[in-house]
């Protein structure tokens, strides 16, 4: 490639993304394709299928198989066939980067209100955060992923991921967490992406309290967050942060 700087070209290297499409195959049948990297693909099957209520708990997984090339994951399950249909019959285009599908926005999937007690303190936060955007080698090289971060109150990490869309990547990394058989129930949430309706309803699927974006956040996903029992941070840089919703789980 050509590198142009002060409108002179010089030859050059670039490190880049490689995205793949990848089959998610459930009790024999292709569900769908998504475009991803192609790394923790069986997690990142389970987070969406966990996601959309498709399967309600990890124990329902029979098997997990990721093919040699990694470009197929095929999984056996008991399933709610009723969520499973919806993702046939009446998709949604999310609002993420790499055009995100959901079936299951209406129902029981946003039938929840998650009442964890958890505090954390406001200094835990920043130290994450510190951690969560000066250690990302991967983004640091190409520029081009999104990350998620699962962590406790205290601020450990638990899990991370990474995706070229950061849908792909909070469904990886709660994924991970469920196939670990970690709770959840006082874990915080750091994404890298805009905080819309869809990363909130991911999250409360997976009853997580607390969620924190660098980014901003939507109307909508205040109005959800809200309604879910959801802890919503968004703008979280600089030790400064905008808190919209169940404020009292932060102590500062």
């Amino acid at each position: 490639m050509k590198v142009f700087k002060n409108q002179e070209g010089v030859e050059g290297v670039d490190s880049v993304i490689k995205e793949e499409r990848i089959a998610l195959f459930l009790n024999g049948t292709k569900i769908l394709s998504t475009m991803s990297i192609p790394q923790d693909q069986d997690a990142h099957a389970i987070g969406f299928l966990l996601s959309e209520g498709v399967i309600e708990s990890i124990e329902d997984v029979l098997e997990i198989v990721v093919d040699d090339d990694g470009l197929s994951v095929r999984i056996q399950a008991k399933i709610q066939e009723e969520n499973l249909v919806n993702l046939y019959r009446e998709k949604t285009l999310t609002s993420g980067c790499c055009v995100g599908v959901t079936g299951n926005f209406e129902g029981k999937i946003i039938e929840k209100f998650v009442s964890s007690q958890v505090r954390v303190r406001i200094e835990r936060i920043w130290d994450i955060l510190e951690h969560f955007y000066q250690d990302n080698a991967l983004f640091n090289q190409t520029g081009c992923v999104h990350r998620a971060l699962l962590a406790d109150k205290e601020g450990r990490v638990m899990f991370e991921a990474f995706d070229v869309g950061r849908h792909n990547a909070i469904d990886k990394v709660v994924g991970k967490a469920r196939m670990q058989r970690a709770s959840l129930s006082e874990a915080i949430l750091f994404v890298s992406g805009r905080l819309s309706l869809e990363m909130v309803i991911k999250t409360a699927m997976h009853d997580i309290p607390i969620v924190v974006s660098r980014a901003a956040t939507t109307q909508l996903a205040i109005q959800s967050a809200q309604k879910l029992g959801i802890t919503l941070i968004g703008f979280a840089r600089e030790q400064r942060c905008n808190l919209y919703t169940h404020s009292s789980r932060i102590l500062f």
